[in-house]
């Protein structure tokens, strides 16, 4: 099925992160003139932003437009943005299973990014399996697909694997914040095991096709991303207390609220994910995220409330409650902080958007068309 270069949603806040990310990420897009990019996994939240960037560079007119593949196997359904793009001709969405080897009729492509995971701890633990299909039997199939290409004598130029920051675990206060060098403090068998195991191993795989085939591929480690796009059941922090704060209700900690992280806005990481795919070291793995401000879970909340008090008339407060999982606490890292340095200096990145104002973007975008919203 194809699809015209239609902005996601026309929402006001989208369409200037989109501007932004054109204006910021101008010469890795540049560099993709006319270039084939596949984005697997691309009805989930960072897909919606990377393929959307690009369909914005090509309405810009300054090249070639890139033309864009989406595999997706749709399985929490087909997102409502992707049915109100239009039925032109800029991008071919494809329903596909990328644990199962890539289907004979694609390809070749230059560019190619396998973000199709499940990355909420909500539902990677509920699917535990199929999270790690996707990262270890997906990943190989991608790779295995890119080496062929090579041997058929149509090497792609760029290969970008999503692993996390969870690969870290729970550093101890030495290794915060944290480099690409810290090997992490995980747990192989707990709750989280299947995303945390799976994205390393996943990780292995990347770096033995690039050092045996010599294949460019890059690794990215999200820390905390947020933003428009990440479905308010999503199950993670924000969204969930987006989702209290629309409903009108009080917004429901299910801990004590101490635990801290730094919350990257997803407009500043596809700017970061797309450097890394273009200019990043093959075999090599890169932090995206922002290294402050670090704010602890309730103080997230508390921002989130007062932030929804003075712009959109919220009277609720924060309330502490119990989950009714009991390993919904478990493995959760006390800590989470990057050090950026190495994307910094080596790629130029370096975030602008600053947390309250990101929130303030991610509430008015829930308030408005949060029905809309893609799996994460």
């Amino acid at each position: 099925m194809s699809v015209a270069s239609t902005p996601i949603d026309g929402h006001e806040v989208v369409n200037d992160d989109l501007a932004q990310i054109v204006e910021r990420a101008a010469t890795e897009l540049d560099s993709m003139a006319g270039d084939r990019l596949l984005v697997v996994g691309g009805g989930g939240f960072v897909g919606y932003y990377l393929i959307q960037a690009a369909l914005r560079w090509n309405e810009s007119e300054r090249g070639r437009p890139i033309s864009i593949t989406v595999f997706d196997n749709w399985a929490r359904g087909l997102p409502k943005w992707v049915s109100a793009l239009g039925d032109a001709t800029s991008v071919d969405l494809a329903t596909v299973d990328i644990t199962q080897p890539v289907p004979d009729e694609y390809g070749p492509f230059d560019w190619i990014v396998h973000a199709a995971s499940i990355a909420s701890p909500t539902f990677y633990r509920r699917y535990p399996i199929e999270t790690m299909d996707a990262n270890v039997n997906g990943v190989r199939n991608l790779l295995d697909f890119a080496l062929a290409q090579k041997r058929d004598g149509s090497p792609v130029k760029g290969f970008l694997f999503f692993s996390t920051s969870e690969i870290y675990g729970d550093p101890p206060p030495e290794a915060i914040p944290t480099t690409e060098t810290y090997r992490g403090n995980v747990s192989c068998t707990g709750p989280r095991a299947c995303y945390d195991e799976s994205k390393r191993f996943g990780e292995t795989l990347c770096v033995t096709f690039a050092q045996v085939h010599d294949l460019p591929v890059k690794i990215v480690r999200p820390f905390n991303n947020y933003g428009p796009g990440l479905k308010i059941n999503d199950g993670r922090v924000i969204p969930d207390f987006a989702g209290d704060v629309l409903a009108g209700r009080d917004i429901r900690m299910f801990s004590s609220g101490s635990p801290t992280r730094t919350f990257c806005y997803i407009a500043d990481a596809v700017v970061g994910y797309y450097k890394v795919l273009v200019h990043g070291k093959s075999g090599e793995p890169y932090n995206i995220g922002t290294e402050g401000p670090e704010i602890s879970v309730l103080d997230l909340a508390e921002s989130i409330a007062a932030i929804a008090r003075d712009h959109l008339g919220y009277r609720g407060t924060v309330i502490r409650s119990e989950s009714d999982d009991a390993d919904y606490l478990t493995d959760n890292p006390n800590r989470r902080r990057p050090n950026i340095e190495k994307t910094r200096t080596n790629l130029g990145f370096s975030p602008v958007v600053e947390l309250n104002d990101g929130l303030m973007r991610s509430l008015l975008w829930y308030r408005d068309v949060a029905d809309t919203a893609v799996a994460g």
